[in-house]
């Protein structure tokens, strides 16, 4: 079966359902809206209105191609409804039924815990500490999704189900796989972790994006086997490119160790074997399945407080003297009321002898956060603006300090599979309960894999790594993982031995006093680091210049080695 994919994101290129939809043969499409943060902005939406909660996007997309999705008999599923899949639901019924085009509408639910929680809801006065729980979702696995499909759904709304559960529903609704079928439904986690992203899989920030044309890539699809072994490539004729470098960033994209684990199945990511399979295309074999864990992983997702930033802008001499100043300025301002954190940055962006002004200047950055928004607020404005005709020469900032914003922290529990009750929602109202899994195996890691030989010394050349090695990162809550990946048998020999947690932490000083561990992947030729608590408190907390570490691995790939000259 053909699966592809629309949506990487709550913001992806609007126009994409109908590209997938004209541009060649597809049997289901999916697509992916949640992420962290995207459950915290869903979670105020709702807050303000009971009713919302989901991507109003997915609809007026839909509003546009409902009728083109019909006539081509392609099933859509997504988990546009993030926190409100039932109210998706109803707006899609009622979007066909305006439109005139009969189509049979279901749903997912039962991932939302935030009333089971004691203190959910239980948001700050203004001018106090916001302590509450805003949303707490289970991870679902995709059998809900499938009971749908079997039922005859058109389409299929969820809230939080995993990612990969986009594509093991559909899969295992069309090859009749029975939970317990753990090599078939690890195949399909692989091929839909590939396909979650989006463009992602086909030249969208890729570490060697000048090899192929991705000013537009196309998006990808799966051709998905009853084995569980897939293709990934994408229609003809679209931009960008597949090969196994991009399905290989894209698989090492927000992963740990050689389990990838899910509430269906625990997936071996050290048995994926890649092969180039023609132009466009890669094929996905070789994955092995364990059941999965015990218990499902639950997003919380609270407020952490209030913060609010300033950028000074220093130019031309005496940077160095001119930050320290407005430091010092700002302490005496805010030393009777001052912020329980704050965070300064000098960015070097300046040059000497600049042409331009802009050139010419550095970025000072302050970053304050607080339980109190008036901390964070007023007073900081004040504080900060007051300097303006009182400070180092040429004061000026890049927009005066706001009033403050609330900010959201991330973090992961865990609960029992029965204490969620997952249940598909049919288009005639009928609800079936998804058994939770009848075998259960604790995540345990991998033993360490065999390395290759290393490779005979010989010269070599200080340069950066990013010659010879590609790498991607992202974000698991307060973790990073950034993987690296070798292109020839040569380079993955030196790599292998090279790159250690050590050596990691000597390259990226963020990391020196953080855990780091590292995972080998030899059948990618691949190490994965995962650096715990390099993000504070997640993404929407924005502890980090980068808070999502998108590109850590493009930091990482910059830094210069002692690369052998034969792999030069």
């Amino acid at each position: 079966m053909r699966i592809g994919n629309f949506s990487g994101f709550y913001g992806d290129r609007f126009d994409a359902l109908r590209e997938m939809l004209t541009g060649g043969e597809l049997d289901v499409l999916t697509g992916d809206y949640l992420a962290e943060l995207t459950m915290l902005i869903l979670a105020r939406d709702r807050l303000k209105d009971p009713s919302a909660g989901y991507a109003r996007t997915f609809l007026r997309q839909l509003e546009d191609c409902l009728g083109l999705a019909h006539e081509r008999h392609v099933k859509i599923v997504t988990n546009a409804g993030g926190l409100n899949p039932a109210g998706l639901a109803t707006a899609v019924r009622e979007l066909a039924e305006r439109l005139g085009i009969p189509v049979r509408v279901a749903h997912v639910e039962g991932d939302d815990l935030t009333a089971a929680r004691p203190q959910a809801l239980d948001l700050a006065r203004p001018g106090g500490t916001p302590i509450g729980t805003l949303a707490a979702h289970a991870y679902l696995g995709g059998f809900g999704i499938a009971a749908c499909l079997r039922a005859g759904a058109d389409i299929v709304v969820t809230g939080r189900v995993t990612d990969a559960a986009l594509v093991t529903g559909p899969a295992a609704a069309h090859f009749g796989w029975q939970p317990g079928e753990y090599d078939r439904l690890a195949g399909a986690v692989v091929a839909g972790h590939v396909l979650e992203c989006g463009t992602q899989a086909t030249g969208g920030n890729y570490a060697f994006f000048q090899e192929g044309d991705v000013r537009r890539p196309g998006f990808p699809l799966a051709e998905i086997h009853a084995d569980g072994s897939s293709v990934v490539t994408k229609h003809l004729g679209t931009g960008g490119l597949v090969d196994v470098g991009t399905v290989t960033a894209q698989l090492l994209y927000e992963t740990g160790g050689g389990r990838y684990a899910g509430p269906d199945v625990t997936a071996r990511l050290d048995t994926v074997r890649l092969s180039q399979d023609g132009p466009d295309r890669v094929r996905i074999e070789g994955v092995r399945g364990e059941a999965p864990p015990p218990t499902l992983k639950v997003g919380l997702n609270r407020l952490g407080g209030f913060r609010n930033e300033v950028g000074f802008v220093l130019t031309g001499l005496d940077i160095e003297a001119k930050a320290e100043l407005v430091r010092a300025q700002l302490a005496d301002a805010l030393a009777t009321s001052p912020p329980a954190e704050a965070r300064w940055e000098l960015v070097r962006t300046d040059r000497a002898d600049a042409g331009t002004e802009e050139t010419a200047s550095a970025l000072l950055r302050l970053v304050v956060r607080d339980p109190d928004e008036r901390v964070v607020g007023r007073a900081l404005g004040a504080a900060a603006v007051e300097l303006a005709l009182a400070s180092y020469p040429g004061f000026h900032v890049l927009s005066p300090p706001g009033k403050g914003s609330p900010y959201g922290v991330f973090e992961d529990v865990y609960v029992p599979h029965g204490a969620v009750d997952h249940v598909a929602v049919l288009y005639d109202g009928r609800r079936i309960p998804v058994a939770p899994p009848q075998d259960t195996q604790p995540l345990a890691p991998v033993p360490e894999p065999a390395l290759p030989d290393p490779l005979p010394t010989g010269p070599t050349r200080r340069a950066p790594l990013g010659l010879v090695a590609g790498a991607r990162s992202g974000d698991k809550g307060g973790n990073a993982n950034v993987g690296v990946w070798a292109r020839t048998d040569d380079a993955w020999r030196w790599l292998a031995h090279e790159l250690t947690a050590d050596r990691f932490r000597q390259l990226i000083p963020e990391s020196a006093e953080l855990p780091v561990t590292r995972h080998a992947l030899p059948n990618l030729r691949a190490v994965n680091f995962v650096v715990e608590g390099i993000l504070g408190a997640g993404v929407a907390a924005q502890a980090r210049f980068d808070p999502q570490a998108k590109a850590l691995g493009e930091w990482l790939r910059s830094r210069h080695l002692d690369i052998p000259e034969a792999l030069l």
